[in-house]
Formats: structure tokens, sequence, C-alpha cells
């Protein structure tokens, strides 16, 4: 059987992102890593991680409490797409860290034990 293919979405400079990713490799997991803020995720690509997180609303994998939200005015906006659009231009927006198995189940690493959940198998 082939090893599971773990792609963690990280910010180097988020202690949870840091966290999270140190408990992958405690596990003896080197996930891919990708560096959202500079290599941003398309639309599509959140609209995957979306389903993957069993979550239907694109407000969920957002930072609220960002200043770029409020600049932006996302709270009024009610378009999926629109919200989808706005974190693939402005990443930051983007919840983090986000570690996705076998592009199957994903989990947002808030709190790094979150990602025990991917470890299981």
């Amino acid at each position: 059987m082939a090893a599971a293919r773990f792609e963690i979405l990280h910010n180097p400079r988020c202690s949870k992102s840091r966290a999270t990713l140190q408990r992958l490799a405690d596990a003896g997991i080197e996930p891919v890593v990708t560096e959202y803020l500079t290599a941003p995720p398309s639309p599509a690509r959140l609209r995957t991680i979306l389903a993957l997180l069993g979550l239907d609303d694109p407000r969920a994998l957002m930072r609220t409490a960002e200043p770029a939200y409020a600049t932006l005015g996302l709270a009024a906006v009610t378009d999926p797409e629109a919200l989808l659009d706005a974190m693939a231009r402005h990443p930051i927006l983007i919840e983090r860290p986000i570690v996705i198995r076998d592009e199957a189940r994903a989990v947002i690493g808030r709190p790094p034990a979150n990602v025990d959940a991917l470890l299981d198998d």
C-alpha cells in the first residue's frame, strides 16, 4: 500500500501553522508544504478544500478578524464565488493551517491537535 500523501497550506510566520507542521514531522510525515501566501490557491482549489473539510460556506474558511476582511467589505458579501475569489486574491484571509490527506480528507490545524484526525489510518 502506498504511503499517504499529505499537504499543508502553511504560513511560516504563524505559530499554529508551525506547530501543526511539527506535529506532522513528529508523526514521521513529510508533507508537501504549500506556502499559500506566496502561492495562493485558486477559487476552484478552495472549493475542493471546502468539500474536503465538509464545509459549505466559504466564510467558514475565512479569517474574519483580518483587517482585509473589513477593508474589502466582505461581511456584506453573500455570493460564495465572490468570497472564494476574495480569498484567492487576498490569501491572508484563508484560515491556517489546512492539512489535506490524499485529496480525500482535510482539517484546519487550529488547534494543531486537529491534525491527529488524519493520522489514524
